[in-house]
């Protein structure tokens, strides 16, 4: 059972790893991409590329941008994975802003600064994705879509939106030079969120055991908030001999906390054992 005290220092860890990834994506921004015109995907490309054609601030209008697709967010996936969004989307903003008042930035080198600002970039959104959130923009998109369209994968939705933005950034700079160093940051940044958020094995994840009194009630709200397939065993307690359902859960590491936390809000008596599985494939793991 998780009291209060351990709840509250659930959250402060959730939010605590949230700023530390949003800081360390800002710095991305503010230090690498953005001073040497690389829009490398996403709303903040599109927001960096708007800085350049009308020197509208970054961190603004990216969160400007991301208003509708926050609404879109909160009906479709819930108000605990947006509160997250919204929050790291927020800080990311105001520190792009922030920092890029300090003058202090990186001028040189394209290569170094797409190779670096990708590091920084992967590094800072493994973070926000570990512990459940997001920057929102195609994150948002790409989750929404997917929930519709389940044939086609989230990591696809991301290219096709990314390929998009780098694809203007060429026009928009002037240079297919740009364009070509931004596919190079969001390379780095994709192998960094995978080794952040998956481990060094691509197919890795998690594997939830949940012993309950309430399979129906925990399955509902797992197939339901955290959309995720699971596995019903029958089964009894072996010292009072009282049913208990045993649900199996396959998940990616970075979503294995919205399952313990929707468990524990449905039944915090529940017992649950959480294992490193090696590699997972089939329906709903493959990218």
């Amino acid at each position: 059972m998780m009291n209060k005290t351990d709840r509250v220092w659930h959250i402060a860890e959730d939010y605590g790893l949230i700023i530390l990834g949003a800081s360390v994506y800002a710095l991305s921004v503010a230090f690498f991409t953005a001073p040497n015109e690389i829009a490398p995907g996403g709303v903040t490309g599109i927001a960096t590329m708007m800085n350049r054609l009308f020197s509208f601030p970054i961190g603004v209008t990216a969160l400007l941008l991301n208003i509708p697709l926050f609404i879109w967010g909160a009906v479709e996936s819930g108000r605990r994975f947006i509160l997250r969004t919204v929050a790291a989307t927020a800080l990311v903003s105001v520190m792009i802003d922030l920092l890029s008042l300090t003058g202090f930035f990186y001028h040189g080198d394209r290569m170094i600064a797409s190779v670096f600002g990708g590091i920084l970039s992967g590094a800072g959104l493994g973070l926000i994705f570990l512990r459940g959130g997001s920057t929102g923009g195609t994150d948002i998109i790409a989750r929404n879509l997917n929930r519709r369209l389940p044939f086609i994968s989230v990591g696809t939705i991301v290219l096709v939106s990314d390929a998009v933005v780098v694809a203007l950034s060429a026009f928009v700079y002037g240079s297919i030079e740009n364009a070509l160093y931004a596919v190079i940051a969001i390379f780095t940044s994709s192998k960094l969120i995978d080794a952040v958020v998956f481990g060094l094995s691509r197919d890795n994840g998690k594997l939830l055991i949940i012993i309950t009194a309430f399979p129906e009630e925990v399955v509902s709200v797992l197939t339901g908030r955290v959309n995720r397939g699971v596995t019903v065993i029958s089964a009894q307690g072996g010292y009072r001999h009282t049913p208990r359902g045993v649900i199996l859960c396959a998940v990616r590491p970075h979503d294995a906390y919205r399952v313990r936390s929707a468990v524990l809000d449905t039944d915090e008596s529940a017992f649950m054992i959480t294992t490193t599985a090696t590699a997972i494939s089939g329906l709903g793991f493959s990218f």
